[in-house]
């Protein structure tokens, strides 16, 4: 791998290094900084189990001064579901979990209120039919693992489950996290802690602990950018459907996105340090790389997916338009897969996005893994230009 030191690109200050041939990534990761309102960022990519990329930049706080340092972490929103998928995945593997029995096999009060006949694999694909809650939890109560578990067996579905698909925003983790702890007796942030970060040296907590806490940024809104590349070219705006929907009060996009009232403060060490696997995990880039590079092979004698395990990750479960974000989005079991929605490196990607920014995926096709962390959030759910820029850089490295 070529250092490339703490290289300048006009004021941006870009610590780190490039493997040979992945030059245009690292200029990709100056341009976010000079044209798309970067304030503090960090990105990493192996390949073949390898880091190749490996750079950071800017203030670790998104108003802040401090700079962005080697071990920086943030709050990566929903990216987390992708790490939190791999726990019902990892156990179907070792025979302790099936994904076509019904949740109420391991969870009998999630059998209530018309719910009896939801499969596991509905909850990964997003079919489950609860993205919302009809009594919203406080922030106290969202983190309260008996207090959620409460509300999402009481929930009825807003649709038959199995018979569609719309993203759970926020009930996702809770449904997962309910499961989780049904089957195993665990905690998903500790089953994530004892099975995944620690065999692999990660950087990733859902629940952070209080002795990392001194490691986190603040992350925080950024302007949004007038034009795709910066000055020239089309507006970003959204659909009118799409904005329509975040504006209505009764959408199900409102009301999923609403399940907690008020909305937490993601600064806050509340809510950093309690178990959030829908959008409260803390990652380094260089963590949420290398955990999708486990998830396609083995890094440094570490391997999570079985071959099996990895093709039922990325098979599509759902697709077509998604009754929560409107727009059309494909899901294999936990994660999302390339499409429109969810523009990655090739149609074998799957992956995460997080609202506001990061990012975290896998492309077998390429043996590619990719984990992007920023402070600086924007309003969309997917398909984030920085990250785009990022990925279109890749795609020129590896030809």
């Amino acid at each position: 791998m070529a250092a490339e030191g703490a290289g300048r690109g006009a004021d941006v200050d870009v610590q780190g290094t490039v493997a040979a041939g992945f030059e245009p990534v690292r200029e990709a990761f100056v341009r976010n900084f000079e044209q798309r309102g970067e304030r503090g960022a960090a990105l990493a990519v192996h390949r073949d189990g390898r880091k190749v990329v490996d750079l950071w930049a800017g203030t670790r706080d998104v108003s802040g001064t401090r700079p962005w340092a080697v071990d920086t972490a943030q709050v990566v929103r929903s990216a987390t579901k992708g790490v939190a998928a791999a726990v019902p995945l990892l156990l179907h593997q070792r025979g302790q979990l099936d994904l076509d029995a019904p949740v109420g096999t391991y969870w009998p009060e999630f059998k209530a209120a018309g719910k009896e006949r939801t499969l596991v694999r509905h909850l990964l694909a997003h079919r489950a039919g609860v993205p919302v809650l009809d009594r919203p939890l406080t922030p106290e109560q969202a983190r309260d693992l008996d207090a959620t578990m409460a509300a999402i067996a009481a929930q009825p579905p807003v649709w038959e489950p199995g018979t569609d698909h719309g993203y759970h925003a926020h009930t996702y983790g809770w449904l997962l996290a309910g499961l989780v702890r049904r089957v195993t007796g665990r905690t998903i942030g500790r089953w994530v802690a004892e099975e995944i970060a620690r065999p692999l040296g990660l950087d990733l907590w859902i629940g952070l602990p209080p002795d990392e806490a001194h490691r986190v940024g603040r992350i925080g809104p950024v302007a949004e950018p007038e034009t795709a590349a910066g000055g020239g070219g089309l507006r970003l705006r959204p659909k009118r459907s799409v904005a329509d929907a975040y504006r209505d009060p009764e959408s199900l996009t409102r009301r999923a996105f609403g399940v907690i009232d008020p909305l937490p403060d993601e600064n806050d060490p509340a809510y950093r340090a309690a178990e959030a696997p829908a959008s409260g995990g803390v990652s380094t880039a260089r963590a949420l790389a290398r955990f999708y590079a486990a998830l396609l092979g083995p890094v440094d004698g570490h391997r999570l997916f079985a071959p099996a395990t990895l093709a039922m990750a990325r098979t599509e479960e759902s697709a077509g338009p998604d009754r929560v974000l409107v727009v059309g989005t494909r899901f294999g079991l936990g994660y999302m897969l390339h499409g429109p929605a969810a523009p990655l490196l090739s149609p074998d990607s799957f992956g995460h996005p997080g609202r506001g920014g990061s990012l975290g995926f896998a492309d077998p096709a390429s043996g590619i893994a990719f984990g992007y962390v920023t402070n600086g959030m924007r309003k969309g759910v997917t398909a984030d230009p920085r990250a785009q820029a990022l990925i279109r850089a890749v795609r020129t490295s590896i030809g």
